[in-house]
């Protein structure tokens, strides 16, 4: 198979030739061989937690954000309190997703480049016993930022409350651990190398078992979704059979890897790859490095006049590489995924057509009467965080 651009992304992502081949065979939703294929991967998410016992994993047909208001949908009683622990987008839609489903919910934000704390979610729960469920994002995709899971989880179970994970970019390499009174969601296409498809919601067993009725959707009901899974093994809504055989050979391409703690080390080896030639070109990095998940860099814009950041990506697209734009609501950036089938040498590559953009760029804006010599210096000198 040819292989297509790469994608330095935070997903959909680079996947491997394996994973794509997968796909090729048609299933029927309903054959005993895609039913059996559905237990198998049902069986494994939880083991990736080491959850096995205590929860059970319900896919859905759809992205992240699908498994996100399900598991808020199903999971937060209608007359409970969400309390959404935000320094990034995703933890902000999480906040719009439960007012549009009419929970009550609050917000405790923290700027998009400061992990959340948890001693001041320890004050908030005690101050307030209404709240019944925190949600919190494991690794914010906005930036790439690590937010203290452990230490919340810690606080939240103290507190008798529940804990709902967006673990979207970290399920698959990150250490999780799933304790009790906690529910996780990712997606097939991040850390796992999946392609895009399937969400799916690590809950536990006796709380979901406890949520029905909760849930106001048809489609989105996980109590109503787990149900038909235990009943028959069947999905209840067609499944995207495809992406379900793509994701177990994702799967067994992460056991011969050596599961999660041999992926996070090859990620860490594309980061400190990526981020030295990075500092080598002049780029700034958005987050202190005790706060860096190495799944996802954010860099600051370089504040250049000769500097823009679609004719940067459209140069790098160019020679193979698909980069994304910050997301950030405070300072202009963009993020480069460290994640997907790549290795160091796919960094390095990506590095030097960088180096390449960068030098096309200064020589297509360098205003009249300026020499090369003095616009590279004005480059090395100037890219600097807002």
């Amino acid at each position: 198979m040819t292989r297509g651009p790469v994608l330095l992304t935070p997903g959909p992502l680079t996947t491997h030739r394996d994973t794509r081949r997968a796909m090729l065979r048609d299933w029927g939703s309903r054959d005993d061989a895609f039913i059996t294929m559905t237990a198998d991967l049902r069986r494994r998410l939880p083991k990736i937690a080491g959850a096995e016992q205590t929860h059970v994993a319900v896919p859905l047909q759809g992205s992240g954000t699908f498994a996100v208001e399900a598991a808020i949908a199903t999971l937060v009683p209608r007359s409970g309190k969400l309390l959404v622990l935000v320094n990034g987008a995703y933890g902000e839609r999480m906040v719009s997703i439960a007012s549009r489903l009419g929970l009550t919910v609050a917000a405790e934000r923290w700027a998009e480049d400061q992990a959340v704390e948890a001693a001041r979610v320890d004050s908030l729960l005690a101050a307030d016993p209404g709240i019944t469920d925190v949600a919190v994002v494991h690794c914010e995709t906005t930036s790439g930022l690590l937010n203290p899971l452990d230490a919340v989880a810690s606080v939240v179970g103290r507190r008798g409350r529940r804990l709902l994970v967006d673990a979207m970019s970290s399920f698959g390499a990150l250490p999780i651990g799933l304790g009790s009174g906690s529910s996780l969601m990712a997606s097939s296409n991040k850390c796992l190398e999946g392609v895009p498809g399937i969400a799916f919601v690590l809950a536990e067993r006796s709380a979901i078992a406890a949520a029905k009725g909760n849930c106001a959707s048809l489609s989105l009901d996980l109590h109503e979704q787990w149900r038909g899974f235990e009943a028959n093994g069947q999905w209840r809504f067609t499944p995207p059979v495809q992406v379900v055989a793509a994701l177990v050979a994702a799967l067994d391409r992460l056991d011969r890897e050596g599961g999660p703690a041999a992926r996070l080390r090859r990620y860490g080896e594309n980061f400190d790859v990526l981020s030295t030639g990075m500092a080598r070109l002049g780029f700034s990095p958005f987050l202190a490095p005790a706060l860096q998940a190495p799944i996802i860099a954010t860099f600051h814009a370089p504040r250049e006049p000769w500097y823009d950041f679609a004719a940067f990506s459209e140069a790098l697209a160019d020679r193979g590489f698909v980069i994304y734009p910050g997301k950030l609501t405070r300072a202009e950036s963009f993020r480069i995924g460290c994640i997907g089938a790549l290795g160091a040498a796919d960094m390095r590559r990506f590095v030097k057509a960088a180096q390449t953009a960068l030098a096309g760029m200064r020589l297509l804006r360098r205003p009249v009467g300026v020499s090369e010599g003095h616009a590279s210096a004005r480059c090395s000198s100037g890219s600097r965080s807002t």
